[in-house]
């Protein structure tokens, strides 16, 4: 990319498109078009059409999703298949319309089967049955990769994907109806200790394993991906480490100071019983995450008391 191509990036407002962002002017970047959701609605075919026809974007990182976690996947399994193939079917096939030089596809790592053997390798994909409470946004994001794939074969477009996983960070969605587990565990932790509880509940056993990537890392893949990397399939990005929820919870209860007992919810479901991403084929690409799980949690809970967010 040079300094002067114009880039969009999709989904900028929220927590990875606005890193993203930060990423880009931080390498110098500002030839950015951005549209949030209340002026251009990207399931919206007419809406997409019109608005690349006019701003005739270089490079395009399509970060936005309808995203959730457990809950809101299993609630709003509609909305998640329907929207999700709406904004990237718009975005992708306008791109190749409109001549975009290059297009970075982000999915998430719930795209592998429930149980597909870990840590998850790219190849893994479709080797199995998915994980039944968010399975409408897995088959979304396989049909996202799958289009990137078909357009680079048919039409010649060097679109790619990556897969990260579970991310935290800046930006993060802090709904105890909507959020993933880590942002959950911060609220709560949090609201436990001002409100003097004595026990914090977290779902199911706590014992699946998970990954947890800073965002700002992911940004930082990203950006280095659309410098170096153009290759079909996919990508995944993350740090090759797990955690059990258990003693994630436990991490943020001690940074947080929370000073009560964890309660476990064993009516509520576990999920995946683990998910960590096989990121050898990146490392050999020539990116590793660098913001160590402690450090990272730590700075995003500083963030958010220097914005009085609480």
């Amino acid at each position: 990319m040079d300094k002067q191509d114009k880039i969009y990036v999709a989904g900028h407002r929220g927590m990875v498109g606005s890193a993203i962002v930060r990423k880009l002017q931080q390498e110098g970047f500002d030839n950015f078009v951005l549209r949030a959701s209340s002026e251009l609605d990207l399931r919206n075919q007419a809406q997409v059409q019109s608005f690349f026809a006019q701003e005739k974007p270089d490079y395009v990182f399509l970060a936005a999703a309808k995203v959730g976690g457990i809950l809101a996947n299993n609630t709003y399994r509609a909305e998640f298949l329907y929207d999700n193939l709406m904004i990237q079917n718009n975005i992708i096939h306008n791109s190749y319309l409109n001549g975009v030089k290059k297009l970075l596809f982000l999915g998430s790592s719930c795209i592998y089967p429930k149980l597909a053997p870990q840590p998850l390798q790219e190849d893994a994909l479709l080797t199995g049955v998915l994980e039944p409470t968010n399975e409408p946004y897995a088959i979304a994001k396989i049909a996202g990769i799958k289009m990137c794939d078909a357009y680079r074969a048919q039409f010649g477009c060097n679109y790619i994907s990556c897969m990260p996983t579970n991310l935290y960070g800046p930006n993060d969605n802090y709904d105890l109806e909507k959020s993933h587990v880590l942002p959950a565990l911060i609220r709560k932790f949090h609201e436990a200790k001002k409100n003097n509880l004595p026990t914090v509940t977290i779902w199911g056993t706590g014992s699946p394993l998970r990954e947890f990537l800073h965002v700002d890392d992911l940004a930082d893949a990203c950006y280095y991906l659309m410098q170096t990397y153009n290759e079909p399939g996919l990508v995944n990005i993350g740090v090759g480490e797990d955690i059990s929820i258990k003693d994630l919870a436990h991490l943020v209860k001690n940074i947080i100071g929370f000073e009560g007992e964890i309660v476990h919810d064993l009516t509520k479901p576990d999920g995946t019983p683990r998910k960590l991403m096989d990121v050898s084929k990146l490392h050999r690409a020539g990116w590793k995450a660098k913001i160590a799980l402690e450090e990272g949690i730590k700075s995003v809970y500083d963030g958010l008391k220097g914005q009085n967010w609480f």
